[in-house]
């Protein structure tokens, strides 16, 4: 029960800062927002709820979501390829749970590069200044609450 209303918690977090992010973007011209949400996988239900509750704040928002996840834990070349597509898509955002803390990072600096705002969740990269923002739990605190 405390594990379901943590992610819970978490949900509602995640989509709070993407309805903020996407309204931190002016509407000046008649295209959308396009935001990415790149998961560790697409099975686990943690990411499964993550992605359910970022459509509805793109929908809520009128942003367009494109996401990606890895193909199995540990997978980074699927992540690096979906960064890679969001920045030719036109992301101005990409929230992600790196797979791999430490070789997502030269995708993650592309992107930032090409002026794209990445935000780690759940999940730092090393060095943990490589995305702009990271948004995650301290589990070791939430094991003692």
């Amino acid at each position: 029960m405390a594990l379901r209303r943590r992610h819970s918690n978490m949900n509602v977090k995640i989509l709070l800062r993407l309805s903020l992010l996407c309204a931190a973007f002016p509407a000046y011209s008649a295209d959308k927002v396009v935001v990415g949400l790149i998961t560790k996988t697409e099975v686990n239900p943690f990411f499964v709820k993550m992605k359910e509750g970022a459509q509805k704040a793109a929908k809520k928002n009128g942003a367009t979501l494109m996401t990606g996840a890895g193909k199995f834990d540990g997978d980074n070349a699927t992540q690096v390829t979906a960064i890679e597509n969001m920045i030719s898509g036109g992301a101005k955002a990409i929230l992600i749970t790196p797979s791999d803390t430490k070789a997502i990072v030269p995708a993650v600096k592309k992107a930032r590069s090409a002026g794209v705002l990445v935000i780690a969740l759940d999940t730092p990269t090393e060095p943990q200044d490589a995305t702009d923002a990271l948004f995650a739990t301290d589990n070791f605190k939430a094991g003692v609450l």
